[in-house]
């Protein structure tokens, strides 16, 4: 893919799909700062990473936390040097019916799925700009193109968080810096095991059912893998993919087809 000696910033990066992102691009030789929520899990993904032979670190971020964000962007900075690939992965997801929701709930989707993305992004941008090169993928979901019952908070967060990812391709295409989104629907993580137990709770149906009930939203009848997720992204990092801007791409063997 031509990335070796860039630099990459995975949020969300400790596990799922964030986690196959920071290893792809490892793979790649990129260095690969890796930041999450999750000590553990991101020293882990960080020491998968370097096993490649790459160069990389980890930090704690809640990307909800702007200074938290711009704290750990100056670590990233000191240690590895500025990124010019940011792949905003942090992500958050809770199902419920529309007549029982809250404000709350829809407010902590934004929190995540959104302001996340904005903190890291508008951290990110201004070395890319001096250096007129720049890839940023926001890792969206089929949820930012459709809707679909009991998910109206986590469906308008995403379809703000692919917003943002277009009018942000719009303002930056002329400076060398492509903002593009993926759009996975149902991907075998832990998040997506979390909700088939929580869905199975609510329903009084057994975990068994639930997971075929998931399954079956794609045509392929089968979960999107974390890897499948990670080499769209890794293609949207590379010099290959320099005129592909805007771009929501979805991941989920046919379901959504646009």
């Amino acid at each position: 893919m031509g990335l070796q000696g860039h630099i990459a910033w995975v949020t969300g990066g400790g596990r799922g799909i964030g986690r196959a992102c920071a290893l792809a691009l490892a793979r790649e030789k990129c260095a690969v700062a890796v930041t999450a929520r999750t000590a553990g899990q991101v020293q882990a993904t960080a020491d998968a990473c370097t096993e490649t032979g790459a160069r990389a670190m980890h930090a704690v971020c809640d990307v909800t936390d702007a200074g938290q964000v711009a704290h750990t962007y100056r670590e990233i900075v000191q240690t590895l040097g500025p990124p010019d690939i940011l792949v905003n992965n942090a992500g958050w997801a809770r199902s419920a019916p529309f007549l029982k929701e809250t404000i709350q709930s829809v407010d902590d989707h934004i929190q995540v799925n959104l302001h996340g993305a904005f903190h890291a992004t508008q951290a990110a941008i201004p070395p890319m700009l001096e250096k007129k090169w720049g890839r940023i993928v926001v890792v969206a979901s089929v949820a930012g193109k459709v809707g679909a019952p009991y998910t109206a908070a986590y469906t308008a967060s995403k379809h703000a968080a692919v917003g943002l990812t277009r009018a942000l391709a719009s303002e930056f295409a002329e400076k060398g810096i492509t903002v593009n989104a993926v759009c996975p629907g149902y991907t075998d993580t832990e998040l997506t095991r979390e909700n088939i137990r929580r869905a199975a709770e609510k329903t009084g149906k057994s975990v068994a059912e639930m997971h075929e009930r998931f399954k079956s939203f794609s045509p392929q009848g089968r979960f999107t893998t974390p890897e499948e997720v990670a080499h769209v992204v890794l293609f949207l990092c590379s010099e290959a993919a320099g005129n592909i801007n805007g771009q929501a791409i979805t991941i989920d063997g046919g379901g959504v087809q646009w």
